[in-house]
């Protein structure tokens, strides 16, 4: 039955394959839970052996943000089963979301991205392979699967567009800027050749295996550039991106084309972003104004 329900948010609700895959880990752990409870039938799940699910879960410091998109999937997951008549009821369907809050999105400073993009010297292939995806992704506020994956033909040079395909198989162009170009260029001529060693890939950004990257070695990548320049606290892709909307709308950027860019389909998504830099000017006025 999870097979069936996850290829239903792929083919009807055209989820992307990695939200899919957030819902088959949470469905999961949720059913080996209510199996070491002892429980034999889906139809048999009480609020009481739910509560217990997520007591374990807060008990483990899984944070109610995460609780309450656990809850979401599973409703959805059991919806579905009533829906389609595997099972007689939803025993999610009175359970309430967690309240998770809202986190703004943590930004880098303009000092602090041009220290991570700060090229070193004489750098081998795949150093100067790094610079242009963290550049690129300064540029462009991409997600990093976006990044990871870009087709080598996604990226228009000479326009200075890129072809992206994010969340749901939506497409968009993303613009980047002079800078993020030349970088691009520089890696295509120079280090793209190197790294391919005679090869060929359909992929912007290779590895020695001429496959694209993983998302979890571009985190390693960035933790690291990160530390290179002397910045201690803890550096992810998604800061990057954070970084792109705050930098861009703190200088008057529009928030409907910033909406655009980082595709997002509700502009409410991108007005959080708005708050940031709310909060920068809060922080300036108590800083300097003498009355505090």
């Amino acid at each position: 039955m999870l097979e069936i329900f996850l290829r239903h948010l792929l083919t009807e609700k055209r989820l992307a394959e990695n939200s899919a895959a957030a819902y088959d880990s949470d469905i999961r752990l949720f059913l080996l839970f209510v199996t070491k409870e002892g429980v034999t039938s889906l139809d048999a799940i009480s609020l009481e052996t739910i509560h217990a699910f997520l007591i374990t879960c807060r008990a483990r410091n899984i944070s109610n943000r995460s609780n309450a998109r656990r809850v979401s999937a599973l409703n959805s997951f059991f919806t579905f089963l009533t829906l389609y008549r595997y099972i007689g009821r939803n025993p999610f369907a009175t359970v309430d979301l967690p309240r998770s809050g809202r986190s703004l999105p943590k930004a880098l400073s303009i000092e602090e991205v041009n220290r991570i993009l700060l090229l070193p010297v004489g750098a081998p292939p795949l150093v100067v392979r790094n610079h242009a995806m963290l550049t690129l992704l300064y540029s462009s506020g991409l997600r990093v699967s976006e990044l990871v994956g870009l087709p080598l033909n996604s990226c228009n040079l000479s326009a200075g567009f890129l072809r992206v395909t994010g969340k749901g198989n939506k497409e968009r162009l993303v613009p980047f800027g002079q800078t993020a170009r030349d970088v691009i260029e520089s890696y295509l001529e120079h280090c793209r050749p190197q790294i391919l060693k005679g090869r060929r890939s359909n992929h912007l950004f290779v590895t020695g295996r001429t496959k694209p990257m993983t998302r979890m070695r571009f985190w390693q990548i960035i933790s690291e550039t990160a530390r290179t320049a002397g910045i201690s606290k803890a550096i992810s892709p998604h800061m990057l991106r954070h970084s792109f909307a705050t930098h861009l709308l703190a200088n008057g950027a529009d928030l409907r084309a910033v909406q655009l860019m980082l595709g997002h389909a509700d502009i409410a998504t991108t007005q959080i972003y708005t708050h940031i830099d709310q909060d920068r000017l809060k922080s300036v006025h108590r800083s300097f104004h003498p009355r505090g």
